[in-house]
């Protein structure tokens, strides 16, 4: 029987290693075994299959009209399946969540590769959402703990010693213990920059990349719990004077984390992402919410500002969702934005100003009044 041969060349498609026909550039449905492809691609040969038999062996030569159609192929060093699924990252990003594709990537890489990461920005700047679509992305097992109202550190993290008459002294553990030895989990440790310094003591041998234990201190026989492996812990921090109750956290500390900075999303981004969330809004008023948004965003960052803070993405997600329930504009920033501005201080108050940017885009301030450039009277 005559025998008839095509020859494949391996190539790496969206982060697989995969046997392609080179006279069509296909690839072919040949039962090729992956070591044997991984050894062509490394020594850049090729395979040459027998489809009668279904025999496959590697060769360094093609014959002339084969050769000349395609060119030979180049000697590449092993793929690493990591790095090529941290390559196409970017297609793993949730389509309703705006984030950079960089930044993306660094956050599927850091957990990906078990780094402590730590997420800073002013508050509704994504920092939480970003932790929960990447343990969606990545279907990984998680846990969340938030810091920030934790007010018994040792119990949070470490657990309760409890007394009971009939069986003495028990100690249960917390389920933080549980959480870092389950492997390959995302531990969310929310608002890590408003927890208790205790909280961060004890987390100092847990998040060290040396370390990466647990002491129970609390339980009679003070045992030691290991870090498993694949964890990776992601914590948030508010900065910025405007946040109360934040602390400076020891640099030793943040020493043990990367860091991934969240910004705030510009107007274009913002009137995106509440087309998306909220389509059903007419898009008009999904306008006018956006430049109140915009506008106090830009005012806020102004030397001499009328505002101390302005208003989060998440406080515009939550006014587009009460125009989606029947309210109009005026009714949300009654009860969704000027309950955080100072009223004090009546016409020159935060909310007064607040206000009047509001009415400046639901036109119900005179065109000819400009809010944003008053020059001071002088006497």
């Amino acid at each position: 029987m005559k025998k008839e041969f095509v020859y494949l060349k391996p190539e790496i498609k969206k982060g697989k290693l995969v046997a392609v026909d080179i006279t069509d550039g296909t690839t072919s449905d040949q039962v090729v075994r992956d070591h044997m492809l991984q050894l062509a691609l490394d020594n850049g040969q090729y395979i040459k299959v027998d489809t009668v038999s279904g025999r496959a062996f590697r060769t360094s030569n093609l014959p002339k009209e084969v050769k000349a159609k395609k060119e030979p192929v180049k000697a590449k060093g092993p793929v690493d399946p990591v790095v090529a699924f941290i390559k196409d990252a970017p297609k793993l990003k949730p389509s309703n969540f705006i984030i950079d594709d960089l930044k993306w990537k660094y956050l599927v890489r850091s957990v990906v590769r078990g780094k402590n990461i730590m997420m800073t920005g002013p508050a509704g700047s994504g920092k939480t959402m970003a932790s929960k679509h990447i343990v969606t992305a990545l279907d990984r097992p998680h846990f969340y703990f938030n810091l920030g109202a934790t007010q018994d550190p040792r119990a949070t993290l470490i657990g309760n010693t409890h007394f009971k008459k009939e069986t003495g002294t028990l100690f249960a553990d917390s389920v933080f213990v549980k959480a870092i030895q389950t492997k390959d989990a995302v531990i969310l440790l929310d608002e890590i920059s408003r927890a208790h310094p205790e909280a961060w003591n004890i987390l100092m041998t847990v998040l060290d990349e040396q370390q990466r234990y647990l002491r129970l201190d609390e339980h009679e026989d003070a045992p030691t719990i290991k870090v498993a492996d694949g964890v990776t812990f992601i914590a948030t921090a508010n900065i910025g004077n405007e946040y109360t109750a934040t602390r400076t956290m020891d640099r030793a500390l943040l020493d043990r984390f990367i860091i991934i900075e969240m910004a705030v999303l510009n107007g274009a981004e913002t009137l995106n992402l509440l087309k998306q969330l909220h389509g059903n809004v007419a898009e008009k008023d999904l306008e006018i919410v956006t430049s109140i948004y915009e506008m106090l965003q830009v005012e806020q960052k102004t030397d001499n500002s009328r505002i101390s803070s302005a208003i989060s993405t998440r406080s515009v997600i939550e006014i587009a969702s009460l125009l989606e329930d029947g309210f109009d504009v005026g009714e949300a920033a009654e009860v969704a934005i000027y309950p955080f501005f100072d009223p004090d201080g009546g016409v020159d108050s935060e909310r007064t100003f607040v206000k009047q940017v509001v009415q400046k885009f639901l036109g119900e301030t005179p065109e000819d009044e400009d809010l944003f450039n008053v020059d001071d009277e002088v006497e």
